[in-house]
């Protein structure tokens, strides 16, 4: 697995790198070496927060967390991938090889095998900026918002994230 760490507002510890590489070591035995993880940390006022997100072809896991310090968000991080995998066993035994999962996942968390849609809703989209955008996420108190972003004509999503700040989804077209 090729893993990148990057560190915001602060300096990542050769200790903590071998924290990290010895804890993804669990999630390597289940995509193999052709996967790739980024591990983020950040250091604010009061916690220090820990971002993993592992790709491998089109399936792509993250898990955030936040603790006082490193080395329990990592912790708190790696059982959160461990639960989102647990979670969605039966889908990923399909995408990949059969039976690797089961030396690593215990019946102890309910699989969910099939969604269930409680509703569909269809919305207008009329152009906006995305300042409009979010005005209008705020007035609905909705946590995101989709329109028709008027400078590029396409469909996107604006959200409010964790931190108070606010994200833009664009679509990527290949």
């Amino acid at each position: 697995m090729d893993i990148t760490i990057v560190g915001r507002k602060c300096t990542i510890r050769d200790s903590f790198k071998e924290r990290v590489e010895k804890k993804l070591t669990k999630v390597e035995r289940l995509f193999g070496d052709d996967a790739v993880a980024k591990v983020t940390v950040a250091v604010e006022k009061t916690y220090q927060s820990v971002e993993i997100t592992v790709n491998k072809g089109s399936m792509i896991f993250r898990a955030e967390e936040r603790a006082v310090n490193m080395t329990d968000a990592l912790d708190a991080c790696i059982d959160t991938l461990i639960r989102q995998i647990r979670k969605n066993k039966t889908k990923l035994e399909k995408r990949i090889r059969s039976g690797a999962l089961d030396d690593f996942v215990s019946d102890s968390v309910k699989e969910e095998t099939d969604f269930e849609l409680v509703r569909v809703k269809s919305v207008s989209l009329k152009p906006q900026s995305t300042d409009e955008a979010i005005l209008q996420m705020n007035m609905l108190d909705h946590h995101f918002y989709i329109f028709l972003n008027s400078s590029s004509n396409s469909v996107n999503v604006v959200y409010r994230r964790k931190d108070g700040g606010y994200g833009l989804i664009e679509p990527d077209v290949e």
